[in-house]
């Protein structure tokens, strides 16, 4: 099997081939739209089109792209908020546990 002229030019620019073009695009655009909820329509060869709706799950905390980068994981950002957990004052942490937050 031999390469195409846009393969080898797709793995030269980390996989964007050379017909992407996101000039004038603006980064987070979407971001605010998205994490109130979305519907993705899906067409189906038979014609008919499947519906679905996404909201976030209760729970869902999205990152900011800046802070992604000290936080990848779960288990970073659990850490983080213990360690500032502990510099509530006891008084302050028994009030938040009484409204639930």
């Amino acid at each position: 099997m031999r390469n195409t002229n846009s393969e080898k030019q797709s793995s030269e620019n980390g996989g964007m081939l050379p017909e992407y073009d996101f000039r004038g695009g603006v980064r987070g655009r979407h971001c605010k739209a998205y994490r109130k909820g979305h519907t993705v329509r899906i067409r189906k060869s038979d014609g008919s089109v499947a519906v679905q709706h996404f909201t976030l799950e209760d729970g869902v905390v999205m990152l900011e792209p800046d802070v992604r980068k000290y936080f990848p994981d779960s288990e970073s950002v659990n850490n983080a908020l213990r360690s500032l957990i502990m510099l509530i004052p006891q008084k302050q942490k028994a009030a938040i546990g009484q409204t639930g937050g």
